[in-house]
């Protein structure tokens, strides 16, 4: 993999950079935000280690900029010390794909970015998919409702693709963590948190709710 690193902590950064050279990974590092950025918009990487508290641009701004600006789907794994909820959908919702709590174990970091690149490398439709008003682009990633346009977090934009695929389906818990997550969900609120963000998301200017809590099955997409 070709790695970013955006952490300002030199122990840390040299800790993680250290490892991944290690085992043969390309790394590159940045120590403030600003810099972070520009490295991220300039090269190719396959996955970005960001931390939150950054001189210059912390990391919210960071990732919101890296999406919405530069239309970049890097994965992103944020490191911070913050571990409260609204931290993480914080996170979430300015693009974050994964979120690790400082202290960490370096082989939990290299796993998790491993299966965010393998699931990021994995999409294979390419065809504009439709149910009812809402439409999704898997190439540009655009998603829009009665022709508005709405943005979404990563992850929000991979569970709303799944369900798309296969509207009405009922998508259990287990499927719908194992399709986007893999082996690397932190808690079982992760997947609770971001169908609350997708909602939200999807609901704006009083659209009816599309997604559908089947109680003791999963979730599916209707065209209401």
């Amino acid at each position: 993999m070709r790695i970013l690193i955006i952490e300002d902590d030199t122990d840390i950064a040299a800790n993680l950079y250290d490892y991944f050279a290690a085992r043969g990974h390309d790394v590159d590092r940045a120590r403030d935000g600003v810099t972070g950025l520009h490295f991220a918009v300039s090269h190719d990487y396959d996955a970005i280690l960001l931390d939150l508290a950054l001189p210059g641009m912390d990391g919210f701004e960071v990732c919101r900029r890296l999406r919405e600006q530069a239309r970049r789907d890097t994965p992103v794994l944020m490191l911070t010390a913050r571990d409260t909820l609204e931290d993480k959908l914080s996170g979430f919702e300015h693009g974050a794909d994964d979120y690790l709590v400082k202290p960490f174990a370096l082989r939990e970091v290299e796993a998790r970015l491993l299966a965010l690149t393998k699931r990021h490398k994995g999409r294979v439709t390419d065809r504009v998919l439709q149910v009812g008003d809402l439409m999704f682009d898997p190439e540009t990633l655009a998603v829009t409702r009665a022709g508005e346009p709405i943005k979404l977090p990563p992850k929000c934009i991979r569970l709303l693709e799944l369900m798309m695929q296969r509207p009405t389906h009922v998508y259990s818990r287990a499927e719908l963590e194992q399709a986007v997550w893999g082996e690397s969900l932190e808690t079982s609120d992760t997947l609770r948190s971001h169908m609350h963000l997708l909602r939200r998301a999807l609901a704006q200017l009083d659209r009816p709710d599309v997604i559908e809590t089947v109680h003791g099955l999963g979730y599916r997409l209707v065209a209401r």
